[in-house]
């Protein structure tokens, strides 16, 4: 949402500070300009996207328009989770939560949060780990290992339409100046024209290349770095169960488990002590 309000800034200021300055917006109205600049830059987004990443970049796209996925509230009800899992591991041994990490949507710990059932990686990666401490297989250092390489790979993963949205967005100004020089080059043909047909061209031309700048930085550049926050969101998400499946596997209590998940969450959303333990309390109730 903070995208489209930043839009809306930006094009209130820039073409605002064009009528207050004398300017009409019709002298910057030219849709085959437009079409030009921005076909051109997708035509290269595609060819150096593979169907993956093209997939991939539709998805991330309304990632960056719609608000935060991972507000307090869900970082508060994944500690609980954790919490719920962990005590009842504690209380019934390993064994007792294998149907529970075999049918998340079954089980009665994982219903009782069913904002967080929706998010299927996030339960996905809760129990593949917890299966694998079912098994009892795999050392702690063993497991912090494997959960790493899972997460270079995600980070690496969500990066790939970030990258391509970033190349696309730094390659505009490049093409409006390509629409530019066209512009000069039509206008440059049509020098037996009289001034005051020749004046409108070089206009049109001038405009490719504000076009593709305007684009470029403002319209488009916001969009990955956008998409990178709500990334970095969900990151946070998996680096606290992993910070809290390895402290409860080298052998914390429940309670200290979720405060090593608790700790790695950015500031901004994390969950106080105090609300934590009240929530704990309240889900027991």
């Amino acid at each position: 949402m903070l995208l489209i309000v930043g839009w809306v800034i930006v094009l209130a200021v820039v073409f605002g500070g064009f009528v207050v300055s004398g300017g009409h917006l019709a002298a910057l109205m030219h849709p085959v300009k437009l079409l030009m600049i921005v076909g051109a830059a997708f035509g290269a987004f595609v060819a150096s996207s593979s169907p993956a990443a093209l997939k991939a970049a539709a998805k991330a796209v309304p990632l960056a328009i719609k608000g935060s996925k991972y507000p307090r509230q869900v970082y508060l009800d994944l500690l609980c989770l954790l919490y719920d899992l962990l005590n009842k591991i504690r209380k019934d041994g390993l064994i007792s939560i294998e149907e529970h990490v075999e049918q998340p949507a079954e089980s009665s710990i994982f219903q009782a949060y069913p904002g967080l059932l929706t998010n299927h990686l996030l339960v996905e990666f809760i129990c593949d780990y917890l299966r694998m401490m079912v098994s009892g297989s795999m050392a702690p250092h063993e497991l912090e290992s494997l959960m790493d390489q899972e997460l270079e790979t995600h980070h690496q993963e969500s990066h790939v339409p970030i990258d391509l949205l970033t190349k696309m967005g730094d390659s505009m100004p490049a093409f409006g100046i390509v629409a530019a020089v066209m512009g000069v080059v039509l206008t440059m043909s049509s020098l037996h024209l009289p001034p005051q047909e020749l004046g409108p061209m070089i206009g049109a031309a001038l405009v490719g290349a504000f076009v593709g700048i305007l684009f470029g930085y403002a319209i488009i550049g916001p969009i990955p770095v956008a998409i990178q926050q709500r990334q970095l969101e969900e990151t946070k998400a998996l680096e606290a169960v992993k910070a809290t499946l390895l402290a409860s596997a080298a052998g914390s209590m429940p309670a200290v488990a979720v405060e090593h998940g608790r700790k790695v969450i950015f500031h901004a959303a994390r969950p106080s002590f105090g609300e934590l333990e009240e929530a704990v309390r309240a889900q027991r109730g």
